[in-house]
């Protein structure tokens, strides 16, 4: 059984030029947090150029793609009805990407198989983790 889910995407940049440019971006969801999904930017695509990645809620992603949702640090919407625009705010600036609202779906579908919305908890193993705690503060 998979323990993990990985989908390549291609991300279009909003920028204040008037052509996007498109870079290839990883959307990640593990079960060892089955809570959150990434999304992981290249190193050409930042302004530092290193590889970024960002962790928010799956819930939010869901909600995002079918109406605007987040407050904080991410926030997302749709953009039409063939794009979903997600918005990453930090002290250097707001990055604004779009990605296509099937690709997203389809990876939140390779997510729901692995852990189904709501059921997170149950592949929580919160023995072993309090145990590594313990060993790692040693």
């Amino acid at each position: 059984m998979p323990y993990a889910v990985e989908q390549a995407v291609e991300a279009r940049l909003v920028a204040s030029a008037p052509r996007m440019e498109t870079v290839p971006t990883t959307l990640r969801y593990d079960v060892k947090d089955p809570f959150a999904v990434s999304v992981d930017f290249p190193p050409q695509a930042t302004l530092e150029g290193v590889e970024v990645s960002w962790a928010f809620a799956r819930e939010l992603l869901a909600a995002g793609v079918s109406a605007p949702a987040g407050m904080g640090d991410v926030r997302i919407r749709p953009f039409g009805y063939e794009r979903t625009v997600l918005e990453f705010h930090a002290r250097e600036g707001i990055a604004m990407v779009h990605i296509h609202t099937a690709e997203l779906r389809h990876f939140l579908e390779k997510t729901e198989a692995l852990v189904p919305a709501g059921h997170e908890q149950s592949v929580l193993d919160l023995d072993r983790s309090v145990a590594e705690l313990l060993r790692d503060g040693r």
